[in-house]
């Protein structure tokens, strides 16, 4: 593989540079360099507002969802030129986070399953940063089993009645709209009955309640349907295959989540170049801390070209596929122990969660209290090795014995 520049590519390089330095936020420069995984501090500022205004400008230069066709709101790029971006914007990509799921997920469901009118409508205003969306998928008593959902919706006339739960859903409290699969048909096998829809979060009958976090926040929510109706047109793709419909979703998102996450190596790199521990030697000269650096910096070259496999797959016009929950995988077990091992460093000084106080701005703390929930969301880890070992590797399936039952006939507890 070849990662240098070709002449489009350097000159597509030059042009995105030379616009960031004209027209990035250089007021939150100092915040977002130092903005760790779990937290966005921007010193008394709304991250939010912030986030929204750096969207809407690279929209109206042509610089939001680049690889999306112009017609929706993108600029037609090639995955190559979406990583050159990625590199060239930086710090400034720690704005992203807020429209990750609309712009990785949700939006490519929309463009693959949706009528014209809708993705003429609706695109746009989710690629500015205008509108936000959010993914309605997993369920409390379904867990990691997304095709065990119970929410229903049910025909009536022209419209869809909706009831049920969804939890865990990230965003839902500041977001417009958002994708939901539902059953359709329960007495088909629990692949089989489900469908997709879009709908507007304050559509009546919607009800959001923060979960709140251990670090305080509540970027999760749990979301209720009580007869939330909506219109045919509204759904993606046909009755009863919204398991195909929902495929398109996942791969994006272990593409989105996988592929741009970092393990959080250069982080614990520059904390133990400067770190002295209680015999006053510094901490990159230990051999234990060394041994552990060593790992890691395997694992964030490993995530570094699988990521960059996965995108040359893009390039060649392939759909993103099983073998991106690798990066996910990893990427979300190394942070944990990251953090941990930061903090075990720290000794009782490890225990400070204020930013003014603790070392790196309690950016391992932040970590630490967030990084558990990475394990689960977009696929737990068991999940993921599951799907890993028998769709890239080919191993045998993992034994089901609800395999080819109605839904309404499986057992329940």
């Amino acid at each position: 593989m070849n990662f240098d520049d070709t002449p489009q590519e350097a000159a597509f390089r030059a042009e995105a540079r030379a616009w960031i330095s004209a027209n990035g936020p250089r007021h939150l420069l100092p915040h977002l360099e130092k903005a760790g995984f779990g937290g966005l501090e921007l010193d008394g500022l709304d991250p939010m507002q912030e986030a929204k205004a750096w969207q809407k400008k690279k929209y109206e230069a042509g610089w939001a969802c680049l690889h999306w066709p112009k017609a929706y709101g993108g600029r037609g790029a090639t995955p190559i030129e979406r990583v050159i971006w990625g590199q060239e914007e930086g710090a400034y990509g720690a704005l992203s986070g807020t429209f990750i799921i609309g712009h990785g997920m949700c939006g490519p469901t929309v463009m693959d399953w949706a009528d014209e009118d809708t993705k003429t409508k609706r695109l746009p205003p989710l690629a500015s940063g205008e509108e936000i969306w959010c993914q309605l998928f997993s369920e409390p008593a379904g867990g990691s089993d997304l095709a065990g959902l119970r929410t229903k919706a049910e025909k009536d006339g022209d419209d869809w009645v909706i009831n049920g739960q969804k939890i865990w859903t990230s965003g839902a409290h500041y977001s417009q709209y958002g994708i939901v699969i539902t059953r359709t048909d329960p007495d088909a096998p629990k692949h089989k009955g489900l469908t997709m829809f879009y709908l507007r979060m304050d559509t009546p009958g919607v009800r959001i309640v923060p979960i709140k976090q251990a670090n305080g926040q509540s970027g999760f929510n749990e979301v209720y349907f009580d007869n939330v109706r909506i219109p045919d047109s509204q759904r993606l793709g046909a009755v009863n295959d919204g398991w195909k419909v929902s495929l398109t979703t996942l791969m994006n998102e272990r593409l989105s989540i996988g592929s741009g996450m970092s393990a959080g190596f250069p982080d614990i790199f520059e904390f133990c170049k400067d770190l002295e521990l209680s015999d006053g030697s510094l901490a990159i000269n230990d051999r234990g801390v060394r041994s552990k650096l060593a790992d890691w910096a395997c694992r964030q070259s490993g995530l570094k070209y699988t990521g960059m496999r996965a995108i040359s797959a893009l390039s060649r016009g392939e759909t993103p596929g099983p073998e991106n929950s690798i990066g996910k995988l990893v990427a979300g077990s190394s942070l944990q122990e990251i953090a941990m091992f930061a903090l075990d460093l720290q000794g009782q000084a490890g225990v400070i969660a204020d930013p003014k106080l603790a070392a790196m701005g309690a950016k391992f703390q932040a970590q630490l209290m967030r990084s558990p929930a990475t394990r689960v969301e977009g696929g737990t880890d068991e999940i993921l090795r599951n799907i890993i070992g028998e769709r890239v590797l080919g191993l045998p399936e993992d034994m089901r014995a609800d395999k080819g039952l109605p839904f309404n006939k499986i057992p329940t507890a």
